[in-house]
């Protein structure tokens, strides 16, 4: 084991010697570049969106059993935990530790929202923030709103996310059994099994069980997107002035507590991914918490109260929230 685990400590290093030579990536920053559109991405993306369309049509005129509305909503709400609490806080920025059980259900609420692979996720997220809001960013901000909500998928990466996404430390998510077993089953725990759910148990309609999973799908797929779109443009920057990323309790509502995305920026390894932890709209934190309780989560970890004062006082806009009494003010 020995050497093997110097080799790998060598060959970090000399990774981050080489990243280091690169040319400094200053935020905001989007260089000309020509955009390549993936023309499969495009169609594929277009086909959900208008299958979703015509969910919602059926939904709203075809008389679904309620039983399925209500299912996709339950699968909704829980599918988001996958992403907040799994790919996000967990496994991008290991803000707690997971015991397996947890993890197993972090993995499946993760696969149901069919963001590509785990391992996919957490090594963009990774990217978004050493180079945030530049070309090396996969969906800089700094492109406008669109880009960074959408567009991004619809064409070729920057060469410079490809160049620098090569130093990006993946050893402890390929390391991780949990996040490569779901790999192959991500596309049937979507969009197969919550399809034939409703049909078997409650005898749903093939045609309207399957445009309410892609309705479910696609409106996940946009609470996930808006905080690499909207939240980059709109709110205030109480931690740090100089990047994009706003806090917006109104979105923060749509995405389960991760609106204080200002304060993600500036503290991504706080489990709470907001200082306002649970004293505010923050239902990932409160899901934590509750499995720290029962010792499936633990090792949570904060920025302390000095430590996101003295940044706030160092870079921020002076928006910070100061007492419980301002929270009720909306951003």
């Amino acid at each position: 084991m020995a050497p093997n685990t110097s080799k790998e400590v060598i060959d970090v290093d000399l990774l981050d010697a080489e990243e280091s030579k690169l040319e400094k990536l200053v935020s905001p920053q989007a260089g000309p570049w020509k955009y390549e559109i993936i023309y499969e991405s495009l169609a594929t993306i277009v086909y959900f969106h208008l299958a979703a369309l015509y969910g919602l049509y059926l939904a709203l005129t075809a008389g679904p059993v309620w039983s399925t509305i209500i299912f996709h909503c339950v699968i909704f709400f829980i599918s988001s935990f996958g992403i907040s609490a799994g790919l996000h806080r967990l496994w991008s920025y290991n803000a707690f530790k997971a015991k397996l059980p947890l993890q197993i259900i972090l993995i499946v609420c993760t696969s149901l929202t069919f963001q590509y692979s785990a391992l996919n996720w957490v090594r963009d997220h990774r990217l978004h923030h050493r180079y945030t809001d530049t070309d090396a960013d996969p969906h800089n901000a700094a492109r406008g709103i669109f880009f960074s909500h959408l567009g991004w998928l619809l064409v070729k990466r920057h060469p410079e996310v490809k160049r620098r996404g090569m130093f990006t430390d993946m050893r402890d998510v390929n390391a991780n059994p949990v996040l490569r077993w779901a790999v192959p089953f991500i596309g049937s725990i979507c969009f197969i099994i919550p399809t034939l759910i409703p049909m078997y148990f409650w005898n749903e309609g093939l045609n309207v069980a399957w445009h309410l999973s892609l309705l479910r799908y696609v409106a996940s797929l946009h609470q996930t997107l808006l905080g690499n779109s909207y939240a980059h443009f709109a709110g205030t920057r109480p931690y740090d002035k100089r990047i994009l990323p706003t806090d917006n309790r109104s979105l923060n509502y749509i995405i389960l507590g991760e609106g204080f995305h200002n304060f993600h920026h500036a503290f991504p390894w706080d489990y709470r991914s907001a200082e306002l932890g649970t004293l505010f709209f923050n239902p990932t934190t409160w899901f934590i918490e509750l499995f720290a309780k029962i010792g499936w989560a633990y090792d949570l970890k904060t920025a302390s109260k000095y430590v996101i004062e003295g940044r706030a006082q160092r870079t921020g806009d002076g928006t910070r929230v100061q007492n419980k009494s301002d929270l009720n003010v909306n951003s």
